[in-house]
């Protein structure tokens, strides 16, 4: 599939692949630009200091720390949590075991303990009891549950997660959330972003998926945490310097993006509703604004292509994934569902 061409046909582009495609916005544009800077590898960047002040209180922490990426961020979340020749509890799916390069191996001697998802999202807690080594030297030393939410689009029950986190710290486990779309989570169920924070001992939450800033994550957590973890940051090149600017659009989505990603949510629903009208596909319903799509084989190719050609850029051919965000509104979902309409009218 050549996306540069879908771009050049004449067609306006749509691009659902990821809520990470967004462009700033012009008010996000020119707070960026009014940035107060300093150096943050000093610790004096005023603007990182604000961002990372704000999202504390926002989301139930004591402090936190900015980070080029959210693979950064959960990376060093991982280091500062556990030694070498300890363990995690990770779902197969999640991204901190599956999509980020196995950092904590690599980086960090960490070992992942995989188990399969609910079909909720959630690690079955029968799962999780049944993996906790015993200390015992044959073993890795179980240190740390790690969640995602959400976790391919889905919210973790808020009663799942409660037990869960409770569960771990009862046997002396500490607990991460790899809060990529934790806002999405949080609109989606009405509460403040520090309900679904409640229980974990760090998080990480992404500015540049849904909340449309170009470049940033955070890590959440206590102040002896994050002390240990800034040194994590250093030493896998995440200290950035007049990061303030970066920050300023960080602070401009967290006050204006976040009620707005009940938007995206609407237009996925939507989305999901044409394209279920539509035949050869089947289609899961969206919890937040992530559509996933299995494409009857038969037409797969040729439907993906023809997306790709009339400027609806989507991820997968047979497995689709459409990702609504601030830059395809309701009036581009209309569109692209008349451009794939089109394709079935033409068979």
């Amino acid at each position: 599939m050549s996306y540069p061409q879908a771009a050049t046909n004449g067609y306006k582009l749509y691009d659902f692949r990821s809520d990470t495609v967004t462009k700033p916005t012009p008010g996000m544009m020119a707070a960026m630009a009014a940035a107060e800077l300093g150096d943050d590898v000093w610790g004096d960047d005023p603007t990182v200091i604000r961002l990372q002040a704000v999202a504390a209180e926002r989301l139930g922490f004591e402090t936190g720390l900015f980070a080029p990426s959210g693979t950064q961020s959960n990376l060093i979340g991982l280091l500062t949590h556990c030694q070498r020749g300890d363990e995690y509890l990770v779902g197969q799916e999640a991204h901190t075991y599956r999509y980020e390069g196995g950092g904590a191996a690599v980086f960090g001697s960490i070992q992942p303990q995989p188990l399969e998802h609910a079909d909720d999202g959630s690690l079955p807690m029968e799962k999780l009891r049944k993996a906790v080594k015993p200390i015992d030297p044959h073993f890795a030393r179980t240190r740390l549950l790690t969640l995602e939410n959400t976790i391919a689009g889905k919210v973790l029950p808020p009663a799942y997660v409660q037990a869960a986190t409770d569960w771990a710290h009862s046997i002396g486990l500490a607990t991460h959330l790899d809060g990529a779309r934790l806002c999405n989570a949080a609109v989606q169920q009405r509460v403040p972003l520090a309900e679904i924070a409640k229980g974990f001992d760090s998080v990480s939450i992404c500015l540049s998926k849904g909340l449309g800033a170009p470049v940033g994550s955070l890590l959440l957590g206590s102040r002896d945490f994050i002390a240990k973890a800034k040194r994590w940051r250093k030493m896998l090149g995440g200290g950035m310097r007049q990061a303030g600017i970066l920050a300023a659009a960080g602070l401009y989505a967290l006050d204006h993006h976040v009620e707005r990603l009940a938007d995206d949510h609407q237009n996925a629903t939507r989305l999901a509703e044409g394209l279920s009208a539509l035949p050869g596909l089947k289609v899961t319903p969206p919890h937040t604004n992530i559509v996933f799509v299995e494409v009857d084989e038969k037409v797969a190719t040729g439907f993906s292509d023809y997306l790709a050609k009339h400027g609806v850029l989507i991820s997968g051919r047979d497995q689709q994934r459409w990702v609504t965000h601030l830059d395809v509104n309701a009036d581009a979902v209309e569109h692209a569902l008349k451009i794939a309409q089109g394709f079935f009218e033409g068979k």
